[in-house]
């Protein structure tokens, strides 16, 4: 088995008002199964999302068999009361749900399809989630093929940070078959607050993540000019968060984002390295539609930039040390 496909870093963001049908879970009281309903799940990638979420399915009463390329994550995982497999195969064997919390599409393949993969062990009728971000031609061809075993598949990216998800208050941007839905509907509401159906079949899903992440990459990059720029202006970057936080230049970005900056605190929430993979897709999706995106381009070059400086792996408001280190700007907790 691969050993590099279940690093997960933090995401994050937040969708926009629906336009779909929505299930809003956040005022319901998540009560656990009766013994003989509740679902078994896998939960395969257990990183900072992973772990949260596997935490919110065994808070919801579901037997949860968690797998990671990391063996100690597993071993806390049972610690803490959950079960361990070794392979996506081992995990998937007696599941009716199995979770994909990895960072893109060759992983999500590879767990199904590769050595030891989800589909040698996976139940007919069974479903699986996929949760990563990936080009929405790319989900319809993992969902195709899939299915055509006789199982379920559910595109199914989420947003809203690890803490969200230990808390099972995620957003889940989900599509996929009424059976798919119906079959992971147990996870589906332990793990989220807000669940968008968003169609019938995989790739409308990935299709609105990738919308969201154009406009969370942009606006982090945005907000890293700005904030640098502000320091090279000599103005007092603490005072420059307060007001802008209060005026219309704010955005979800610079609010969440431009402590890390104020802490001179780097460390990975959601790193510069997943922008510099989610930014590439839009553009290769742009191509093929003949679509402009220039604002998203120029933003996957700061991200880009500063992958290559070396801060590939840092908290992605790395971006604002990138234009304080080309510049000769001072940044707290950054020298240079």
């Amino acid at each position: 088995m691969k050993t590099s496909f279940f690093r997960l870093f933090s995401r994050f963001g937040s969708a926009a008002k629906p336009c779909y049908p929505e299930r809003n879970n956040e005022n319901r009281k998540r009560m656990p199964e009766p013994a003989s309903e509740k679902p078994r799940v896998a939960v395969i990638g257990l990183g900072s999302m992973g772990y949260g979420m596997a935490t919110s399915l065994r808070r919801a009463g579901s037997e949860v068999t968690g797998c990671d390329v990391a063996a100690e994550t597993v071993a806390r995982f049972v610690a803490d009361g959950g079960l361990g497999a070794r392979t996506p195969a081992e995990a998937a064997e007696k599941a009716d749900i199995v979770v994909s919390v990895v960072v893109n599409a060759a992983q999500t393949e590879t767990i199904l399809f590769g050595k030891d993969g989800v589909a040698e062990t996976l139940a007919k009728d069974a479903v699986f989630v996929s949760s990563a971000t990936m080009d929405p031609d790319v989900a319809r061809r993992l969902a195709k093929q899939l299915e055509a075993t006789g199982r379920h598949y559910l595109d199914a990216p989420i947003s809203g940070g690890a803490q969200r998800a230990a808390q099972g208050e995620l957003t889940i941007l989900a599509s996929g078959s009424k059976a798919a839905f119906d079959k992971a509907r147990p996870a589906l509401d332990a793990m989220a607050a807000k669940l968008y159906e968003l169609g019938d079949a995989a790739g409308q899903g990935a299709a609105f993540k990738m919308i969201n992440q154009l406009l969370a990459g942009v606006h982090i990059a945005a907000a890293s000019e700005a904030i640098a720029f502000a320091a090279k202006q000599g103005l007092d970057i603490r005072k420059v968060y307060e007001v802008i936080t209060a005026s219309a230049g704010n955005s979800w970005m610079f609010e969440n984002r431009m402590p890390h900056v104020l802490d001179g605190d780097y460390t990975p929430r959601s790193a510069v390295d997943i922008f510099v993979k989610d930014l590439g897709i839009i553009q290769d999706m742009a191509r093929t539609a003949k679509f402009p995106v220039p604002v998203s381009a120029a933003a996957l070059q700061m991200f880009l930039m500063t992958s290559a400086s070396g801060m590939g792996r840092d908290d992605d408001a790395s971006v604002a040390r990138m234009y304080a280190r080309v510049t000769g700007t001072t940044l707290p907790g950054d020298s240079t």
